[in-house]
């Protein structure tokens, strides 16, 4: 996509959000149903995933692990968001990998040591670009996308969750 497509797919957007706040509050959702086993199903974008156990706490592999989904939506939404603030800058990509690794100590989501946290202690973003930006545009572009990029944010921002339940009694 060229910067000109961007911005003329984006202008009206932007300028509807400047002129009517409220219509930028949009509520993405997620949702999954309990499996076989100790799985939950989760309805991706494109298909119905099975989220189950990582190995290191008695899964099988089988299934996808909630913490590699995570760092999975980590690299997607980098990856989105630094092609789109390149766009928008007029930097070239002839090609590029995005990875993310985190570190956990599954010591504590399995209740072995309760001073072992539960979640990841470290994570690892890494961009390996083919560009010819100079040195200052590949600042701007990382810079800018760890700004954007909305999963990023909400790993270094957390928000406040709220929690609630309904049970069916038979």
């Amino acid at each position: 996509m060229k910067t000109e497509e961007l911005r003329a797919i984006q202008a009206p957007i932007k300028e509807r959000y400047k002129e009517h706040p409220d219509t930028a509050l949009i509520t993405l959702r997620a949702q999954g149903r309990l499996s076989e086993g100790v799985t939950c199903n989760v309805q991706t974008g494109k298909a119905l995933t099975a989220a189950g156990l990582h190995p290191a706490t008695g899964g099988t592999g089988l299934n996808a692990c909630s913490g590699d989904m995570l760092l999975e939506a980590l690299v997607a939404c980098a990856g989105v968001t630094l092609n789109a603030v390149a766009t928008a800058i007029g930097v070239v990509i002839r090609s590029g990998a995005v990875r993310a690794e985190g570190d956990l100590d599954f010591r504590g989501t399995l209740g072995v040591a309760k001073d072992a946290p539960v979640g990841f202690q470290r994570i690892r973003l890494h961009f390996d670009l083919d560009t010819d930006a100079s040195e200052d545009q590949f600042g701007t572009l990382i810079r800018l996308t760890e700004r954007y990029c909305v999963v990023y944010q909400t790993l270094r921002r957390s928000p406040e969750i709220t929690v609630s339940h309904h049970v069916s009694v038979a």
